[in-house]
């Protein structure tokens, strides 16, 4: 009877052991396939919409100055979260100066609408407290990004539109434009050539702060031609943009009502937080698989809690860039340019 219980409860130790070490070997695993490089201080990745350009249909003196554009962008958001600002500062403050270039379909630089108007979305998320601001469908608010923060801090609000929104920007004291300043004679061209077609585009920015927070944000002029007051993806939190500390912020351009449908931004959150899967993993899923089966076309930038960054589209080009606190830094335009 003695011998019996020896051997049953080294069987037993033996069991136990063995559960243990594959419980540690999961762990291991596990936490290696969230993480894909050191922890950075701070991260920045910013983009310029997404859409057909290629190096046959962009000229160089285009491509120079788009490279230039986001480089000025980039540098913006590099020395706020260099010099110990915070992630909120870096993200507004980036947009705007991307809102400000006619180069970009946001702000001064916005599409026109099928009735020749400009109407423009913003948000903007805080992944430290999941708080979040929004304005849709404004069309005299300089730089609709600021408003979308003012949302966020100074309202019970998420999003606020037209007139309403304008109305609150004001007694905010944001800067108030005639629709004269957001003419330019390129968009509206465009416009008499795009009639018959669709164009989208939208910037954006995620960051990582020294520290720890997350932030995203997004703002476009929306789609071209767009009738009927038509609203996109990028005012709408956990379609077009979003920012949790847990995991990552998100900030997508491209065809908006695939976004919205497919929640994207959260998604790729959600993939993490649930299925455990990595930054690059989870963007790549649903970029290049889900919204590819879905027939959606675009892409995200995005940053996790360590600072990794994925900027993954399936469209031919994407006007992007990164910087992180290691030196590591790049512009990028085309397909076969990148990180690798």
């Amino acid at each position: 009877m003695k011998t019996k219980l020896i051997i049953f409860s080294s069987l037993l130790i033996f069991i136990l052991a063995l559960f243990s070490c594959k419980t540690d070997k999961k762990s291991v695993a596990d936490h290696s396939k969230g993480a894909s490089g050191p922890k950075q201080e701070w991260a920045i990745v910013i983009h310029g919409g997404a859409g057909g350009m290629t190096k046959e249909n962009l000229t160089p003196e285009l491509d120079k100055e788009y490279r230039a554009s986001l480089q000025i962008a980039l540098s913006t958001g590099k020395k706020i979260l260099s010099e110990g600002g915070s992630a909120l500062d870096a993200v507004e403050q980036t947009i705007r100066t991307m809102e400000d270039n006619p180069l970009f379909n946001a702000g001064k630089g916005a599409v026109f609408t099928h009735e020749g108007r400009n109407e423009l979305d913003a948000a903007i998320m805080d992944g430290s407290n999941l708080g979040a601001g929004a304005v849709a469908g404004v069309m005299d608010i300089k730089n609709p990004i600021s408003a979308a923060r003012k949302v966020m801090t100074n309202s019970p609000h998420v999003m606020l539109s037209g007139a309403g929104a304008s109305q609150f920007a004001k007694e905010q004291g944001l800067d108030i434009v005639p629709a004269s300043y957001f003419y330019t004679e390129k968009r509206f061209n465009e416009l008499q050539e795009l009639l018959k077609k669709e164009k989208y585009g939208t910037v954006g920015c995620c960051v990582l702060d020294k520290y720890g927070n997350l932030a995203a944000g997004t703002s476009t002029g929306g789609m071209a031609n767009k009738r009927y007051n038509r609203i996109g993806d990028s005012p709408i939190i956990g379609a077009g943009t979003y920012a949790n500390n847990n995991t990552c912020a998100v900030s997508g351009t491209g065809h908006g009502e695939y976004f919205i449908r497919w929640t994207v931004a959260h998604d790729i959150s959600a993939l993490m937080e649930y299925k455990g899967l990595s930054l690059k993993e989870a963007s790549e899923l649903v970029v290049n698989d889900k919204l590819v089966k879905a027939g959606g076309s675009g892409g995200v930038i995005c940053v996790d809690k360590s600072g990794n960054i994925s900027m993954p589209f399936n469209s031919s080009g994407m006007f992007r860039g990164f910087a992180t606190a290691d030196g590591k830094e790049g512009i990028f335009i085309y397909k076969d340019e990148g990180l690798k």
